[in-house]
């Protein structure tokens, strides 16, 4: 006799799109997605990323099946097992690397895809290696959809990951070509390669509820694809006139790469002629602080219209960092999802992490506890930080569900 069937989880629209089928992933509980824009009158149903997305979970999981309605405003998506660079349905191999193209269409920076992926590698019954290339990577920050950069999600990211016993020195991102946003915000033409080495079989219980300490140094990347390369030190110079009289310790890198070269016109080009794309330049700052794993970032970049100077990049980028300093907490907004995620999924014990109001308050964040006690995991627990320093943190306590690695043999 067979099990039945386990009941969809529906959700609506396309926010948090990624996030649910990461969770449907992680938790084996299949999901019923309806009213994809089914509003918009000219792009109805999913975009050329979502897509992009749903063949990268497809390439990484064993198992997994999906069907999408055909006005494209409903996908019913049964989760498979998570393999990495096991053999799967929808992969394209080159060495032991998944090769991952991504449309010209595509309008998110490639953050949009590592996020999600890195939820899911500790998670992989084998390493998860991944290569991102194709007309359609962004490495840079995108001015319109507001992705950070790759250097970002590198610095202020990956990292955090060791505070869950998971050896952020078995992790490596390599960008391999460098792309800001071509022209519309559409289309790069970049390429980037995760390896992710560090599965475990359950993530540690968190603790970080301490005081967030003082920012001691600040580390970051200027770069520029196409453009001449003094930008590099315009954007620095300004950003440092912000920033040395509150922290002495300041070390910005300065990238230059030449524009990528993609096809014109695409797939249906018969001539082999190519362009340049993806021009521009932009500035990522990180500030790390005395306490252990706790990182502030910021990211600003050049729009793909042009009309802004090398010295506004700089200058808003760092007061967007001392913003997000201001608003406190141990962790950010950027890196809170991920944060929270992996103490849900966690042993079965209470991890207490510190944040600001403002971050709590977010509607991101609001919609990720709601969405994770859809998927069966606890509701929050917030107080007060007991502290009187005037910061108004709070503390939030998240009861892991036990679920871990299922395809890792216990050692």
């Amino acid at each position: 006799m067979s099990a039945p069937a386990m009941e969809f989880l529906r959700f609506t629209g396309h926010k948090s799109f990624a996030q649910r089928l990461v969770l449907s992933t992680l938790t084996g509980r299949p999901v019923h997605i309806s009213k994809i824009r089914s509003d918009s009158p000219t792009h109805p149903g999913l975009a050329p990323h979502e897509i992009s997305f749903l063949r990268l979970l497809e390439a990484v999981t064993n198992g997994s099946s999906m069907e999408i309605s055909y006005s494209g405003t409903t996908i019913v998506y049964h989760p498979g097992l998570i393999t990495g660079t096991v053999a799967g349905a929808g992969a394209t191999w080159t060495g032991d690397v998944i090769e991952h193209v991504l449309p010209a269409t595509n309008n998110r920076g490639i953050t949009y895809f590592l996020l999600p992926l890195a939820l899911l590698a500790p998670f992989s019954k084998s390493h998860m290696n991944v290569r991102f290339s194709g007309p359609g990577v962004i490495t840079s920050a995108t001015h319109t959809t507001g992705d950070p950069s790759v250097d970002t999600f590198r610095t202020a990211v990956l990292p955090l990951y060791s505070l869950f016993g998971i050896p952020a020195a078995r992790i490596e991102l390599r960008v391999l070509s460098r792309s800001c946003a071509g022209p519309g915000g559409r289309g790069g033409g970049g390429a980037v390669e995760l390896r992710f080495a560090s599965q475990v079989r359950l993530p540690k219980t968190l603790h970080l509820n301490r005081r967030p300490g003082r920012v001691r140094r600040i580390r970051g990347v200027a770069y520029c694809t196409g453009v001449s390369a003094s930008n590099n030190a315009r954007m620095i110079h300004a950003a440092r006139e912000v920033l040395n009289p509150l922290v002495p310790d300041i070390h910005v890198a300065a990238q230059y790469d030449q524009a990528p070269l993609v096809l014109v016109g695409g797939e249906n080009n018969k001539t082999g002629a190519k362009k340049r794309t993806g021009i521009g330049f932009g500035l990522s700052l990180v500030a790390e602080s005395s306490a252990n794993g706790v990182f502030y970032s910021a990211d600003e970049v050049s729009p793909p219209q042009g009309g802004v100077v090398p010295e506004d990049i700089g200058k808003r980028c760092a007061y967007q960092l001392l913003e997000v300093i201001s608003q406190g907490g141990c962790v950010t907004s950027l890196a809170a999802p991920t944060v929270l995620t992996l103490m849900a999924m966690g042993s079965e014990d209470v991890g207490r992490l510190r944040l600001g109001r403002d971050v709590v308050g977010r509607e991101e964040t609001v919609r990720l506890a709601r969405d994770l006690k859809k998927f069966g995991a606890s509701s929050w627990g917030i107080r007060d930080a007991d502290e009187d320093d005037g910061t108004g943190d709070v503390i939030i306590s998240v009861k892991g569900t036990g679920v871990g690695n299922v395809g890792r043999k216990i050692a």
